[in-house]
């Protein structure tokens, strides 16, 4: 069943040492960009940047070269933003 809107979920586990999942619903054929960026607002890694089809997906993010603390993930697409925080406790 394909989603309905364009969704960005809490990532899980929260907080997390040292990997994370993060999950997403695209709606429609897309340019996608999952990024992830510390307190500075630097980003520190790209988890996603590709055209994706219409689904549901799920990307792991291993934080194990990062220092703990509070970081903002991204989902960008030409029609969607949303950000969101973690925390990586070490």
């Amino acid at each position: 069943m394909l989603p309905e809107k364009f969704n960005l979920y809490n990532n899980y586990p929260n907080p997390f040492n040292p990997s994370t999942n993060i999950k997403f619903d695209i709606i429609k054929n897309d340019r996608v960009l999952l990024s992830v960026y510390n307190m500075l607002g630097e980003k520190v890694a790209t988890l996603v940047d590709q055209n994706l089809t219409p689904g549901s997906y799920n990307v792991d993010f291993n934080a194990s070269s990062l220092s703990s603390g509070m970081y903002f993930y991204r989902l960008e697409t030409q029609e969607f933003s949303e950000t969101k925080r973690m925390a990586l406790v070490k």
